[in-house]
């Protein structure tokens, strides 16, 4: 029994816990306090007129705080709002967001109190990313509003609208603030890093990047009003549609030509190569169309625009999505990045047929994806800056190194000497210069692997004996060379006979191959270059093979250092 009253406690404790969620959450959902109604202007309106027939007969009516699209009439919109009880004494601030780029009025009656638009610079208030009336407690909170939305060139926005007190109002502005600045700084910084690449490694993969980049941050700061309100580019007033189109035309023309190079398209979908350059051509030719001036042609490229800018992005998702399948590494940055951007543009895009009313924060969604696109881009193109950073010092390491030996080339040692003779050091600074005896007849004896495994055997017993700051290189066939900085001569000429000694006590696994090796070293004089250094130790160099071989001579010496070969130790 005790136990049936203790499960019956946790129940009934459980349906209050509900009870007081539901409770809640239909608070929250009843804590609209703003009702609104709308009708197209007519010819005679007053304001006035306006508001006793509100008064006297219903008129549309729609959820404020939900998206709403109004007709672009051809003498503009009247919106009428009021705020339910209860009310709050003091002045309040009344907003439009995602108004368009048309101007809009308030009204008190027949009285103007205000009207502004998102390019405007005069007088009136100012909002970040909306509209913003002042209503002053002159104006009772149970009378009416009245805005009037001018007719344009284009249909105004999705808007909302809200009336709040003014820290409700600052707060939530200073909140979109700092996530607008953020986002915003988030893609130019962005841009700027790829410009700088750009520059630096000559690739115009992330000048293509740059431009789209750039283009995009326009878009937003032109369809949000950040771009007027607060950066103040007040040079952009009366020209966001049709800069707001261009953009958009040459963003998807830019990100056509960047996903080409960086996800590798031709390369991996060389099918789709150009169907996505075809986009990259066509999307100018609208802005040119609009150019023109021409009705026919103007109306033709704004009823093709949203429809081409889908279908382009779906066709670099498409394309991408191939060339990451396929091996593409850059194409799986592009598809991470890319893919929300093309959901969000759908969505938008859906959002201003009259869908998605309930979603109004898609819009500030879009500048988020924007500065999360720019993140993952930016970080699949310092991958592809170190990618060709490392295939280049790979280039020029396959292009100073002997591939045989691992040694430095010919012309990378001249290169390397060169530096050193041009440093004017005073230290003493030798040269020798190696060649392998009867190498030819260890070739035609054992074969060329034979002689191959000689080279890499002598290679790796001089770079263990001279220091690392030597420069030792192959200097051709059978013939090494190697400077010395910082040793004067009797130093130098006990190297040499070190390094014969080294060379002959080399194992070859045969019973009639021993390696011998020749050394001829030169100190290098004031008049000295790197070739004529090279010459006089070939000279003595060929001394020693004419004294027997299987030892080291000196330039410029009366007789050659010997060594003894059954006595090396």
């Amino acid at each position: 029994m005790r136990a049936g009253n203790r499960h019956g406690g946790w129940i009934h404790r459980l349906l209050q816990a509900t009870l007081l969620c539901c409770l809640l959450f239909a608070g929250s959902a009843v804590a609209n306090t703003v009702t609104a109604n709308w009708r197209e202007v007519r010819p005679g309106d007053t304001p006035a007129g306006v508001l006793r027939e509100a008064d006297q007969r219903p008129l549309p009516s729609f959820d404020p705080t939900r998206l709403q699209i109004l007709p672009n009439a051809p003498a503009g919109t009247w919106v009428v709002v009021r705020t339910m009880p209860p009310w709050t004494a003091g002045d309040r601030v009344l907003s439009v967001r995602h108004p368009g780029y048309g101007r809009v009025s308030l009204f008190d009656g027949d009285r103007l109190v205000a009207s502004t638009a998102l390019d405007d610079f005069g007088p009136p208030l100012h909002g970040h990313g909306r509209l913003i009336f002042n209503v002053p407690d002159t104006i009772p909170p149970s009378r009416a509003l009245l805005l009037k939305f001018d007719a344009g060139d284009a249909p105004p926005g999705a808007v909302t609208i809200a009336i709040d007190t003014w820290p409700d109002y600052l707060r939530d502005d200073g909140s979109w603030m700092v996530f607008a600045t953020g986002c915003f700084a988030v893609m130019l910084t962005m841009a700027l890093m790829a410009l700088c690449f750009a520059l630096i490694l000559r690739d115009m993969t992330f000048g293509w990047y740059t431009a789209y980049l750039l283009c995009y941050a326009l878009i937003q700061g032109l369809r949000s009003g950040f771009a007027f309100h607060p950066l103040e580019m007040e040079s952009l007033a009366g020209m966001a549609d049709v800069l707001g189109a261009t953009a958009t035309a040459l963003s998807v023309s830019f990100a056509a030509l960047f996903a080409l190079r960086f996800a590798r398209i031709d390369e991996f979908v060389p099918l789709l190569r150009t169907p996505v350059l075809a986009f990259a051509l066509v999307m100018p030719l609208l802005v040119v169309l609009r150019a023109t001036g021409i009705d026919f042609l103007v109306d033709m490229a704004q009823l093709l625009l949203q429809p081409l800018v889908l279908l382009g992005a779906l066709l670099m998702l498409v394309a991408g999505g191939i060339a990451a399948f396929r091996g593409s590494r850059h194409a799986w940055f592009f598809l991470v990045s890319w893919t929300p951007l093309l959901i969000l543009t759908a969505l938008c895009g859906a959002q201003q047929q009259g869908m998605l009313a309930g979603a109004p924060w898609l819009p500030d969604a879009a500048i988020a994806v924007g500065a999360f696109e720019a993140i993952v881009l930016s970080i699949g193109l310092s991958d592809r800056a170190l990618t060709i950073r490392h295939d280049r010092d790979r280039a020029r390491e396959l292009a100073d190194v002997d591939p045989l030996t691992g040694l430095l080339n010919r012309r990378a040692w001249t290169e390397a000497a060169t530096r050193v003779f041009e440093a004017g050091t005073a230290r003493p600074v030798a040269l020798l210069f190696f060649d392998l005896d009867h190498f030819k007849a260890l070739n035609d004896r054992h074969g060329h692997a034979a002689g191959d495994r000689a080279l890499v055997a002598v290679a790796t017993a001089l770079r263990h004996e001279l220091r690392p700051s030597d420069l030792l290189a192959r200097f051709g066939g059978e013939e090494f060379v190697a400077l010395l900085q910082g040793v004067d001569k009797e130093n130098a000429m006990q190297v040499a006979t070190r390094l014969c000694r080294r060379v002959h006590r080399l194992d070859m696994n045969a019973a009639d191959a021993t390696l011998t090796v020749s050394i001829g070293l030169a100190m290098r004089s004031p008049a000295d270059t790197v070739q004529s250094l090279v010459e006089r130790a070939d000279a003595a160099m060929y001394s020693a093979k004419l004294a027997g071989r299987n030892r080291a001579v000196c330039a410029g010496n009366a007789g050659p250092v010997l060594v003894r070969r059954a006595e090396a130790k």
